[in-house]
């Protein structure tokens, strides 16, 4: 995946921006988002736009930036996301999931009082989102995570890392 690849996702992709943002894209969803703002902000930031909506793509300030998602499973969408945009590996779980900010590391102490006391216990390596503070760290839900986008990039024919 390019550095400077990012997406902006319509208001029908919720669910696949959260995973795109999990595979390490950049991806800017507002869920209620007005098409004239979408097209504006693309146009800014140049980012490609996610979008299942056929009026959006037909629009002609659009200009060709928008890649049409077939799919109402999201499972469909993030395959043909894949086949067209290859992901990094090594971004996996890099950015916010809530609001696309990249993670910071955080020390272990600075999160004391901020995860469950378990949490704190069993794991040492921390990230915290700069935005809106939300903290991450490898538990098992992120190992689940990890093993499904990798069986899905392995149908499309990517080494391991």
């Amino acid at each position: 995946m390019s550095e400077e690849l990012r997406f902006i996702a319509d208001a029908m992709l919720g669910k696949l921006a959260r995973w795109m943002r999990t595979i390490g894209y950049d991806v800017e969803y507002e869920r209620d988002i007005d098409d004239s703002v979408l097209v504006q902000r693309a146009i800014e930031q140049n980012r490609i736009i996610l979008t299942r909506d056929t009026l959006l793509i037909k629009r002609r300030d659009v200009g060709g930036r928008c890649f049409f998602i077939e799919s109402n499973e999201i499972g469909e969408q993030l395959r043909q996301v894949l086949e067209r945009f290859k992901p990094d590996k090594g971004r996996f779980l890099m950015r916010c999931l809530r609001c696309n900010a990249e993670l910071n590391d955080i020390e272990k102490a600075e999160v004391r009082d901020k995860v469950p006391p378990y949490v704190y216990f069993s794991q040492n390596d921390f990230s915290v989102c700069p935005i809106c503070g939300r903290i991450y760290w490898a538990g098992t839900h992120r190992e689940r995570m990890i093993e499904d986008l990798e069986k899905l990039m392995a149908e499309f024919g990517e080494d391991e890392k």
